[in-house]
């Protein structure tokens, strides 16, 4: 088993690249996560977590991230990803919602908060703070979007 991480940062951005691989790398980037390794995780957030605004670790780390993204190759199209944290009373632990689709950020924000809401109301929790990160991009050849909250020591 991992230990379990004590922080967390919110995290979205979007890019455009010359093939759709290049195109996540950029948005990574543009997001500060994308020097690290992420590790796919679901959607809990530990207890106790602090946030931070910003990440500090080293390049290559094993991150493990929740979260939404999404690639495209219309030319034109909107593209949006977003990341929700409900928090509850403190010291207990927190949901993680991701989103990502062919929308607006508006939408996507509103979506993916009313899925972290929904969540902790399936959990018959009450949620104290909601916290929400999102981009949107006009793909110009290649786009992404991407919105995470990574987890870590």
């Amino acid at each position: 088993m991992l230990p379990t991480p004590r922080k967390f940062t919110l995290l979205a951005g979007s890019a455009e690249g010359p093939t759709r691989l290049n195109a996540f790398d950029n948005a990574l980037l543009q997001a500060g996560i994308g020097n690290v390794n992420l590790i796919r995780v679901s959607s809990i957030l530990p207890p106790g977590a602090v946030e931070h605004d910003h990440l500090e670790i080293v390049p290559g780390a094993l991150v493990p991230t929740a979260y939404g993204t999404i690639t495209s190759e219309m030319e034109g199209e909107t593209l949006a990803a977003a990341i929700a944290v409900a928090i509850g009373e403190r010291d207990q632990y927190g949901v993680i919602m991701e989103f990502s689709g062919r929308t607006d950020r508006r939408t996507a924000e509103e979506t993916v908060a009313e899925m972290a809401r929904q969540a902790f109301a399936s959990r018959g929790r009450r949620v104290e703070r909601l916290l929400v990160r999102a981009t949107e991009h006009r793909v110009e050849q290649i786009g992404c979007a991407f919105a995470a909250v990574a987890l870590w020591y």
